[in-house]
This record gives structure tokens, C-alpha cells and sequence, in this order.
């Protein structure tokens, strides 16, 4: 039996799929009320909980052998930090606790690109960079470096654990509409585009399953593996969705100055109106900062091998062109 927590998101229920592709025999930990439509028919066990609550923790560990922790909160706009360290950290610490108790043979923890370091341009970013709990850059960041942290306190207390570090996950069963599958719908409208300057590495959200499966078959105990794909400028992304839509419509690359000054004022717009954010200062820092990323380790040692980026955006746009309109945004921190 394997545990999922999160596995209702767009990592999550893709994990889960491929899971049970595989063979193996699934639980899928939801919050209460949680909508369940993306492991829905899937063939798998859910069961109610919250990682703020160590007791539905225990209970959901109860017969299993290996646990994905992938149950976490995302926020790009200030105002959510207190909220952010409950869930990220506190809660990452009562499913170790709960592993430890329930003698769990192996733990992959879902960390981030974000939660390590990040050296100035012109240096490669790997696993050799630290977990940086003191990024300036956002407490989503500052965050999961913490959590990280933590899972490897629980390493060295005997926990066989790994650590695993996606890029920018996009691809098809975005039931949540996460941000970047907001931009994918925005961008393959006939509607102009507007794009700031900066680039990221952008991975398949299937790859990334994959990759969390390998590490539990072959990950090295206490170690980290980086779960990349391909570094592109984002104009360059948003021509490539347009061009296989077919929708030739303009696109308006903002300077980073103008950028950040309107993000100031976007910010200020979703908390007025309770909308989510697109445009952040968070996201133009990310664009910004350095992404060249390398994946090798994983590729070494677990035999990752992550897919085109052509054949990633085929697949999104085919998910969303029959998708969009079935699956409602909605409203995160």
C-alpha cells in the first residue's frame, strides 16, 4: 500500500495514475470536503485528513509501506506566511513523526526548485546547492527549504527518506487550473499576449511522476534529485502554444521595470478583488533569476528521462482544448 497526500493537485493526481498504472495498490489522503474529481474512478482508497493533524496522519499510515508527501500550500502574493509555515513545515513534521511511528519503509518528500539556493547567473544550479531557509525571494521558498530540513533531521534519525525537487511543472490533468495553466489557456486565445522577460525550466507534470517513482525504487536514502525539463524564454513559450493553436495573434514583451511596477499594482488588484494571481513580484523574481538547472543526477542515478518540450505543449493544449471550459478556476492564496 502506498500513501498520497495532495493527491487530488495536478502532481498529485498525475502520481496517482501512473501509480496504479504500475500496479500498485493506492491511498489518496484528501482534506475533508476536498474536490475529488481528478482521482475520481481511479481504482484507489481515499480517506480524509489534514496534515495539521497527526492523529488522521497515524490513521492514514495504517498498513502502508511507502509514502509520496506532496500535500503543500502555495502562495506567490504576500499576506499568507503564518498559514504557509503551518502547512509546509508543521505539517511536514507530523508526517515524518507519523512515519517514524508507523514504521514506514520509505518516504519521498516533494520539495521544490525553489527551496534551494540559488547561485548568481552563470552558475549551474544542482543538488550540490543548499537548502536556503533564508531566500529573500518569497515564504513559499523559505518554506520548503525548512521542511526539507526537516526530512533530513528524520534521515539522520533513521527515516529512509529521499527529497525530490521539480522545476516549473506544467502538462495535461490540471483539474485545479494552477497558474501556468491559467497562462496556457490565456495564451492559446486569438487575443493579444502579454509576457514579461525571463526564462525558466519548465518540466512535464508526467515526467515529474515518473521521477518521484524512481526515486522510491532507486533514490538513495538522505539524498536530493533535481526534476527538470527544458529552459525556455517565456516569449519563446508563448509563441510556441500560439503557433500550434494556431492563433497568430500579438505578443507584448513587458521590461523588467514596467513589469514590476505593474505587478505592485496587480497585487493590490487580487486582494480587492479575491482573484488569483497571475502577475506577482514573486513570479517576475523567478523569470529573472537563474535557471539554468541540471538534472543529471536524477538522469545518472535514477534513469530519469524527461520528454520534449514540443511534445509537452501538444499534450497540454489537446487536455485544455477539451478541458477549459468543464473546469472552473479557483481561488488560491
Amino acid at each position: 500500500m502506498i500513501l498520497v497526500t495532495g493527491a487530488a493537485g495536478h502532481l498529485g493526481n498525475v502520481l496517482v495514475r501512473e501509480l496504479v498504472d504500475q500496479g500498485n495498490t493506492v491511498r489518496a489522503l484528501v482534506l475533508p470536503g476536498e474536490d475529488r474529481q481528478s482521482i475520481e474512478n481511479l481504482g484507489i482508497e481515499i480517506v480524509e485528513g489534514n496534515i495539521l493533524d497527526k492523529a488522521s496522519v497515524v490513521q492514514a499510515m495504517q498498513g502502508v509501506e511507502a509514502v509520496f508527501h506532496m500535500a503543500a500550500l502555495v502562495a506567490i502574493s504576500p499576506g499568507s506566511e503564518a498559514l504557509l509555515r503551518r502547512v509546509n513545515v508543521e505539517g511536514t513534521r507530523n508526517m515524518l513523526d507519523a512515519a517514524k511511528t508507523c514504521g514506514i519503509k520509505r518516504f519521498i518528500y516533494t520539495s521544490s526548485i525553489h527551496a534551494l539556493a540559488r547561485p548568481p547567473i552563470g552558475t549551474v544550479i544542482d543538488e550540490t546547492q543548499p537548502f536556503d531557509v533564508n531566500n529573500p525571494a518569497g515564504m513559499y521558498d523559505s518554506t520548503k527549504a525548512e521542511a526539507s530540513l526537516e526530512v533530513m533531521k528524520a534521515v539522520n534519525e533513521g527515516l529512509n527518506a529521499v527529497i525530490v525537487c521539480p522545476t516549473g511543472v506544467i502538462g495535461p490533468y490540471d483539474y485545479r487550473r494552477s497558474e501556468l495553466g491559467e497562462m496556457f489557456i490565456s495564451w492559446m486565445k486569438k487575443t493579444g499576449s502579454i509576457v514579461v522577460e525571463g526564462a525558466f525550466d519548465f518540466v512535464d507534470v508526467r515526467d515529474v511522476a515518473k521521477g518521484h517513482i524512481l526515486a522510491l525504487t532507486r533514490g538513495k536514502p538522505g539524498h536530493t534529485y533535481i526534476l527538470g525539463g527544458t529552459r525556455v524564454q517565456v516569449k519563446f513559450l508563448v509563441r510556441m502554444v500560439k503557433k500550434l493553436v494556431g492563433a497568430y495573434s500579438p505578443i507584448i514583451v513587458l521590461p523588467p521595470k514596467l513589469a514590476n511596477f505593474a505587478a505592485v499594482l496587480a497585487e493590490k488588484y487580487y486582494k480587492m478583488t479575491h482573484t488569483r494571481p497571475k502577475f506577482t513580484r514573486y513570479s517576475l523574481e523567478t523569470l529573472a533569476s537563474n535557471s539554468d538547472i541540471s538534472s543529471d543526477k536524477a538522469r545518472q542515478e535514477l534513469g530519469y528521462q524527461p520528454r520534449s518540450l514540443a511534445e509537452t505543449l501538444a499534450d497540454t493544449i489537446g487536455w485544455w482544448e477539451l478541458n477549459a471550459k468543464k473546469i472552473k478556476s479557483r481561488l488560491r492564496v
